[in-house]
Parts: structure tokens; sequence; C-alpha cells
């Protein structure tokens, strides 16, 4: 057994290396960074009164679906995002070998979370582009979870861990840790203290923007109130809400248009 899982991570480290794999996650950085510009746009003009606009990842797919070469926007994005799936899965299980003990696990379990964050922007790709689109929000999720034994623990439960990843990403920028992301070429000179400042932008941004999150499904627990969770659109309007809060907004969606400009640095400048 042991000859066999020493099989399968030697199988998955040359994966990881191999330039296939390599050319996939770069394609699938420009995607995962078009859909946050998209965002960031729809963000703005919510913030300007347009509140019939979803400022959130389904609402990007609903608005590159409306476009003229949408479906194939959409496709390519699907692919893009089921490409970051794979190398994220990969991750999970051979990845992070460079640590120890509950540092690599700890970081295998964030593989797992982005997997789930990338598939699900895959999914609602897919959907928009075969024209199937997506009816269910959020809070019927929530309300379905909620009705389960110990339903409202595992929403809370849920909603914490969000806000610990949301800190965690937040922190992350603060501390320019994602600079690791990027190769020698991509750290250096003019170039490189212009990838620092988007990227500690963007990532101090998506951070706040999933401590909201988290603190809606945290809420909606506490309240046994499903309505009250959501997801990046319901955070954004609960922003919104908030003294001051269309320039908040769209500082917001400055931020998050800044990590999209990163995601396509990090194409360029890719260091797995």
């Amino acid at each position: 057994m042991t000859d066999v899982g020493d099989r399968a991570e030697q199988v998955g480290r040359e994966v990881q290396h191999s330039k296939t794999l390599d050319r996939g996650i770069r394609f699938g950085m420009v995607a995962y960074g078009v859909v946050h510009l998209v965002v960031a746009w729809l963000a703005v003009q919510l913030a300007l009164g347009n509140h019939g606009k979803n400022a959130s990842q389904k609402g990007a797919m609903q608005t590159l679906a409306k476009q003229s070469v949408g479906p194939l926007l959409l496709w390519l994005i699907a692919v893009g995002m089921f490409l970051l799936v794979i190398w994220r899965v990969i991750e999970v299980f051979t990845g992070h070998q460079e640590y120890d003990g509950g540092k690599r696990w700890r970081r295998r379990a964030t593989s797992a979370f982005k997997a789930v964050i990338y598939g699900y922007i895959g999914y609602l790709a897919l959907r928009y582009a075969t024209g199937s689109g997506s009816s269910s929000s959020s809070s019927n999720y929530t309300k379905t979870l909620m009705n389960q034994p110990y339903g409202r623990w595992l929403v809370g439960g849920v909603g914490a861990a969000i806000v610990v990843y949301g800190v965690a990403y937040a922190r992350r920028g603060w501390t320019e840790k994602f600079m690791e992301n990027l190769d020698a070429r991509g750290t250096i000179g003019d170039t490189g203290n212009a990838y620092r400042l988007i990227g500690k932008i963007g990532y101090i941004a998506k951070g706040l923007a999933f401590c909201v999150v988290g603190g809606l499904f945290v809420a909606a627990a506490y309240t046994h109130h499903a309505k009250k969770s959501g997801g990046l659109d319901q955070a954004l309007h609960t922003v919104l809400q908030q003294p001051f809060g269309p320039v908040l907004l769209i500082l917001i969606a400055a931020g998050i248009a800044c990590y999209g400009l990163f995601c396509f640095a990090r194409a360029r400048h890719l260091s797995t």
C-alpha cells in the first residue's frame, strides 16, 4: 500500500509540473479574471443605483449570456474553471509536499475549498452556456439545510468557515504573501510593484467580501431566517445599505477588479 501511495504521489507531482497542466492553469486564471472584472462592473452599476443588477458570479454569467458571443465566452469560462478544479484536486491528493504535518493538510483543505469555488463558477457558466440558467437562490439551499437535524449549526458553521477564510484572504493581501504565486520576473521592477499594489487591494477587498458573505450565513443561523443568508450579491446589497454605502461599494468593486487584473498577472507569471 505504501508503494502504491508513493507511486500516486509521484504521478501527481509529474502531472503538476506538466506543460499541459501549466497552460490549462494559465487559461483558467484568465477566465477567472474575466469573471471578476464583470462582477466588479455589476457592483459599480449597483452602487450607481441600478438595483436590478445581480452583482455576483451568477449575475456575471447572466450578463455574458446576453452578449452576441456570450455562449462562446461562457463555454471558455466553463472550460477554464474546470481546468482549475483539476489543478486543485491534484493538490488535494498530492500537493504541498514542501510542508509537513498539519500545515500540509491545511493547505490541502484550502485547495479543496478553492476547487469547490471554481467548480461552482464552472457549473454556472455551463448552465448559462447551454441556455438552462439557474433559478435557485442561496437562501433556498440554506432553508433546506436549516430544516435538517442540527441544520442551524451546520449553516452557522459554514458561515464561520467562510469568515475565517475571508480573514485569511485579507491577511494574505496585507502581508503580500500572494506574491509567491508569481515567478521571479513578476516580482521585480515597476511591473512587480504594480502587481504588488493591485494584488494587495484585490486580496483585501475579496477577503472583506467573503467576511460579509459568511456573516450573513451566521446571521441566518442565529435568527433561523434563511433569507438573511446569501452570496456575493446579497453581501454587496448589505454594504450598500450602510452609511456611505455607494462609496464603500465602489471601493469594493475597485478591489474586485484589482483581483481580476492580478489573475491576469498570475496567468502570465505563473508559479504554482
